[in-house]
C-alpha cells in the first residue's frame, strides 16, 4: 500500500509539471496568433495604401486631362502629381510660362493648340467679339479646370478600384481603397483650390523663345488697357474705312481709265487680325485685282501662327507673297496652301497682266535681340540682304517677259534692282517712303515704294506714345502696265479712329514723274485732328529697320 501511495504521489508529482507546461504551451500560441493578426492588419493597410497611391497616380495620368476652348484657341489641360504645385502654360514651339499659381500635390499644365479657324474669323468679322472673348477667357479656363478636377477624381477612384480588385479580390478591401483614393484626391484638389494665387499671372517666368516676350510687348498691363480701348474703337474705325470708296469715287483729280489694273500693296501684318478686316474692305470696295504682300505676316513664324494666314483664301483675289525676316519656311508653306496665294522666292509670275518678280528675305530673325533693329545692318547681314537683291536682279533681267513689279522685304535689297524694272515694292521699316533709285545709264529709272505696317506693327505698335498706324496702298496700272496713280490709305493706330486717303497722280507714267500730293482726308470723328498735307517723300530709305 505504501508503495502504491508513493507511486501515486510520484505519478502526481510528475503529472503536475506536465499540466503547467501544457498550460504554458496553450497560452503561447494564442499570444503569437494575436501578434500575427496585428501584423496582417498592418500589412493589409499598407497594401491598401500602396494600391491606392498607385491607383491615384495611374488614374491621374490616364484620365487627368481635358480639351477645352479658350477664346479662339483649342487648349489641352492636364494634371500631374507634384510636391510643390504650380502651373505651366505651354505655347509650342515658342516656349512656356511658369506660374506659381497654387500649392499642393497637383500640377496643372495648359497647352495652347492651334487657332480654331471659325472662331478666329468670328473675331475678325465682329469687332465686339474681341471684348467678349477676353471676358469669356477666364470663364473658359474656370469651366475647363472644373471639368478637369471632376474627371481626375472619377479616373483616380476607378483606377484604384480596378487595381484593388486585381490585387485583393476582396470587396471590402476594394471599398477601402476606393474611399481612400476619393479622400486623397479630393483633398489634394481642395488644397490647390484653397491656396490659389490669381496674382501669379502677373509674374510669370518665361522659358524658350518667350524669354524675349517682355522686351517685345512691353508693359503687358498697359497694352491690355490699350487693347481694350482698341476694341471699343474698332467698329467705328472699320466703318470709316468703308467710307473711303465714296471718297475715292468723288475725286475729280483722277479717274481710272478702262482696263486699269488695281493692286493693293500690304506689308508687315505682324499677326494683327484687324489688318485682315481692313484688307477685305479695301479689296471689295476698290475692286482690287491683285494683292501684293511684302512679308512679315507673322511675328515668330511658328506653327500656331500659320493658321493666321487662313484669311487669305477669303479674299478671292490673287495674293502674291514673299517671306519677311519674321516669317519662317513653315509660314511660307502655309501661305502657299491657300488656293489663291502665290509665293515667290527668286521667281516670277504673271497675274492680271502684270509680271511680278519677288524674293524672300534671306534672314529669319524672329527674336528681336538678334535682329538688326536699332543697330543698323552689320556687314554680314548687309551682304545677305544686298545679295538677295542681286539674285532677284539676275532673275528679272533673264525673265522672258518684261517685269513690271519687283518685290523685296527689306528696302536695302532694292539697290541692285535699279534699272531692271520700273517699280520695286518693299516693307520692313514700318514707315511709308517713296523715292527714286539711283539711275543706271541707258535704263529706265526705278521707283522704290516702301509700305508702312498694315498690322500697325502688331503688339509692338502699342509700345510708343502714339500707336503705329495701319497703312496700305492702292496702285493703279494702265493698259501698258505703267503706274498711273496710287492712293495711300492710313488708319489711325490702336485706339484712334482717324482714316486718311492721299491720292498721288503720276504726271508722265513713262518717266514716272509725279504731281504734288492730293490729300483726301476722311475724318474719323470730331475729336480727330485735321490731317495735314505731306509732300511725296524723297531721299533714301532709313538704314535702321524696326523689325
Amino acid at each position: 500500500m505504501d508503495g502504491q501511495e508513493n507511486e501515486q504521489r510520484d505519478t502526481g508529482a510528475e503529472a503536475a509539471p506536465e499540466t503547467g507546461r501544457a498550460r504554458r504551451w496553450a497560452f503561447r500560441p494564442w499570444r503569437g496568433e494575436r501578434s500575427r493578426s496585428w501584423l496582417r492588419r498592418i500589412g493589409t493597410m499598407l497594401a491598401v495604401l500602396v494600391v491606392t497611391l498607385t491607383g491615384i497616380v495611374a488614374g491621374t495620368y490616364a484620365g487627368g486631362h481635358v480639351s477645352t476652348d479658350i477664346g479662339p484657341f483649342r487648349a489641352h489641360l492636364s494634371l500631374s502629381p507634384s510636391l510643390s504645385g504650380g502651373t505651366t502654360v505651354d505655347i509650342p514651339p515658342l516656349g512656356s510660362l511658369q506660374l506659381n499659381s497654387h500649392n499642393g500635390p497637383a500640377y496643372l499644365t495648359v497647352q495652347l493648340g492651334s487657332l480654331d479657324q471659325r472662331r478666329t474669323e468670328a473675331l475678325i468679322d465682329d469687332p465686339a467679339s474681341i471684348s467678349r472673348a477676353s471676358q469669356s477667357a477666364v470663364e473658359d479656363v474656370h469651366a475647363g479646370v472644373m471639368r478637369l478636377g471632376l474627371k481626375t477624381l472619377a479616373s483616380t477612384v476607378l483606377a484604384t478600384l480596378l487595381l484593388a480588385g486585381l490585387a485583393f479580390r476582396d470587396v471590402r478591401r476594394m471599398a477601402w481603397a476606393g474611399g481612400l483614393a476619393l479622400v486623397i484626391t479630393a483633398g489634394s484638389l481642395g488644397v490647390a483650390a484653397l491656396t490659389i494665387r490669381p496674382q501669379a499671372i502677373e509674374e510669370p517666368r518665361y522659358e524658350g523663345l518667350l524669354v524675349n516676350a517682355p522686351a517685345i510687348v512691353g508693359d503687358a498691363r498697359r497694352i491690355a488697357n490699350d487693347y481694350t480701348k482698341y476694341a471699343e474703337q474698332l467698329q467705328r474705325l472699320v466703318g470709316n474705312v468703308s467710307k473711303l470708296y465714296t471718297t475715292v469715287s468723288s475725286l475729280p483729280v483722277y479717274q481710272p481709265a478702262a482696263g486699269t489694273t488695281r493692286v493693293l500693296h500690304v506689308s508687315d501684318m505682324h499677326l494683327n487680325p484687324t489688318g485682315w478686316q481692313l484688307i477685305r474692305t479695301v479689296v471689295e470696295q476698290f475692286n482690287i485685282d491683285v494683292v501684293i504682300d511684302t512679308g512679315d505676316i507673322t511675328d515668330w513664324g511658328s506653327e500656331p501662327e500659320a493658321s493666321f494666314v487662313g484669311s487669305i483664301g477669303l479674299l478671292k483675289k490673287p495674293y502674291v507673297y514673299i517671306r519677311g525676316n519674321h516669317d519662317s519656311a513653315r509660314t511660307a508653306a502655309a501661305v502657299a496652301q491657300q488656293p489663291n496665294a502665290i509665293v515667290l522666292n527668286n521667281s516670277t509670275v504673271t497675274v492680271s497682266g502684270l509680271t511680278i518678280a519677288g524674293i524672300g528675305d534671306p534672314r529669319f530673325t524672329p527674336d528681336k535681340e538678334t535682329s538688326p533693329a536699332g543697330s543698323g545692318l552689320t556687314a554680314q547681314v548687309a551682304n545677305q540682304v544686298i545679295g538677295a537683291g542681286e539674285q532677284l536682279a539676275t532673275t528679272v533681267e533673264n525673265s522672258p517677259t518684261k517685269v513690271n513689279i519687283a518685290m523685296v522685304h527689306d528696302p536695302s535689297s532694292a539697290g541692285p534692282l535699279s534699272g531692271t524694272c520700273p517699280l520695286v515694292l518693299a516693307g520692313h521699316l514700318h514707315e511709308r517712303q517713296v523715292l527714286k533709285l539711283p539711275p543706271v545709264p541707258d535704263k529706265e529709272q526705278t521707283t522704290l515704294m516702301v509700305e508702312g505696317s498694315t498690322g500697325g506693327a502688331g503688339l509692338r505698335g502699342l509700345e510708343g506714345e502714339k500707336p503705329t498706324p495701319l497703312t496700305m496702298t492702292v496702285l493703279y496700272f494702265d493698259q501698258q502696265k505703267l503706274l498711273q496713280a496710287y492712293d495711300d490709305i492710313t488708319v489711325g493706330g490702336t485706339g484712334q479712329s482717324q482714316v486718311n486717303l492721299e491720292r498721288h497722280v503720276i504726271r508722265d507714267p513713262k518717266k514716272g514723274d509725279q504731281v504734288p500730293v492730293t490729300p483726301t482726308p476722311t475724318r474719323g470723328g470730331p475729336e480727330s485732328p485735321a490731317p495735314t498735307e505731306s509732300p511725296t517723300p524723297t531721299g533714301s530709305p532709313s538704314p535702321t529697320p524696326t523689325g
